[in-house]
Order: structure tokens, then C-alpha cells, then sequence
């Protein structure tokens, strides 16, 4: 099955600078990819910093493995690309004080054939599109989310929970870090899509499906997704990318 892949990131409405970094690589065979998405975090240059710097690691540890590692091997790899993400952000804090705050999330998506692996640390999310339903594949790494899991609170409370944002696990910010992996077997026709929370705090994951259906390519739902997040006031950088299998 070949791979397409359209992606794109925005400022949002409120914030001066995007600490979001977007990339992806497609193999030449056209059946392998690597998709990542970093939300950077630790004020105005220590998020831009971060996120950039772990994307690009992974790019560089992964890049040339595409279409040359068996699936079995993958899991293993993206360990180890995210401990030298996470290593070199630390360095970096403690070589620059000023830096001593930034981290970064990182989701990933690893594509050989018909098996998605997809990994992350933090809040980004993975989700897989089928005949227009979405499900989330990732777990945020957040307060608010083991507070869900153990009963504190329901999903009608998590507006007015003040810290819902804070993470408890970033790249960057605690050594090691251990990633979770999930891995997942495509069918023709699916799609993943990659997002930071500047669009899952925005636009509502039930009005997806129209905008997935309807779009006329993957770079028209992508600026959809986008412009109706900045409709609705995105506070936060937006982040979208959105994998095909064709």
C-alpha cells in the first residue's frame, strides 16, 4: 500500500511564537514512513528548543532505517531514538540555565507496510481513521488523565480542572524516559492522524468525521481541521498531520 502524507502547523490565535515542530519522511518504496509531531514546552525559547531538537533526532536515528528494519526490530529502535532525544534535551538544560524548565512531547508514527508503530511521551495523540470513525491509539501522560482513570473527576469536570494541561511525563525532562508503544495493523483505506493539543483542546473529536469524509484530499482536511480550530479560538499551537494508505 503506498503512503501519503499531508501535515501542517499554526500559531494558533493567541500565543507570539509555535513551539510545535511538524515533520515526516517517506520511504522511495513509497509502503514506509516516519511521522513526528514535538509540543514543546518550558517557556518562549526553551519550547521552541526542545521540540525541534527532538524531531530532529529522530529524524536523523531513524530516517535511513525506513524500509531496511523488520518490524520486530522497530519497537527497539524508537526506544532508543527517544533516549537520545531525551539525553541531549538534558544536556542541553544543564549546559544553559536558562533552558532548565523545557521539555517537549513526541508522539511517532513508523510505518513498514500494513503495521503502524506508534510511540510517544506526553500529550500529542495518534489516532487511526477508518470508514470515518476515530480511535485514539495514544494515553495522554497527564494529571488530568490519571485523575479520570482512578475516579476524581468525570469528562464533564475536565473543563474546570485548572492544571489539565500539566504533564507527567515529557522528553527532556526526566531521565530515563520510557516511551509507550502500541502496535497496530492497517487496512486499505485507513488513515493516522497526528495532532498536539492545540486541536483536541479546540475542535471537539466528533466533528471530525465530516471534515475526514468530505474533504476532497489529505491536505484540504488538514486545513479544515486546522481553520477550525482557529474558528474556535485555539488558544494553543495547532498541529495536524494526516497519513493515507492508498
Amino acid at each position: 500500500m503506498a503512503v501519503g502524507v499531508a501535515g501542517r502547523s499554526h500559531t494558533g490565535t493567541v500565543r507570539e511564537s509555535n513551539q510545535d515542530v511538524v515533520a515526516w519522511h517517506v520511504a522511495e518504496t513509497g509502503d514506509s514512513a516516519l511521522v513526528i509531531i514535538a509540543d514543546g514546552m518550558g517557556g518562549y525559547q526553551g519550547g521552541e528548543i526542545a521540540s525541534r531538537m527532538a524531531a530532529d533526532t529522530i529524524s536523523e536515528s531513524l530516517v535511513a532505517e525506513l524500509a531496511a528494519t523488520s518490524n520486530d526490530k522497530i519497537h527497539e529502535r524508537l526506544q532508543v531514538a527517544f533516549s537520545v532525544a531525551n539525553e541531549r534535551i538534558l544536556d542541553r538544560r544543564a549546559s544553559e540555565p536558562k533552558l532548565d524548565k523545557m521539555g517537549t512531547t513526541l508522539v511517532v508514527a513508523w510505518i513498514e507496510g500494513n503495521t503502524a508503530h506508534i510511540a510517544h511521551v506526553g500529550d500529542s495523540r495518534c489516532y487511526r481513521v477508518r470508514d470515518g470513525g476515530t480511535a485514539c491509539l495514544t494515553r495522554d501522560d497527564t494529571v488530568v488523565q490519571n485523575m479520570l482513570e482512578d475516579g476524581s473527576i468525570t469528562e464533564a469536570d475536565v473543563p474546570n480542572v485548572p492544571f489539565r494541561n500539566v504533564l507527567t511525563r515529557a522528553v527532556g525532562a526526566m531521565e530515563p524516559v520510557e516511551m509507550s508503544y502500541r502496535c497496530e495493523h492497517l487496512q486499505a483505506g485507513d488513515s493516522l492522524l497526528l495532532c498536539s493539543d492545540g486541536l483536541t483542546n479546540s475542535v471537539p473529536e466528533l466533528t471530525w468525521e465530516p471534515v475526514l469524509r468530505e474533504a476532497d484530499n489529505r491536505e484540504d482536511a488538514v486545513q479544515v481541521l486546522i481553520d477550525t480550530a482557529l474558528e474556535n479560538g485555539a488558544s494553543d499551537n495547532v498541529s495536524v498531520v494526516l497519513l493515507t494508505l492508498d
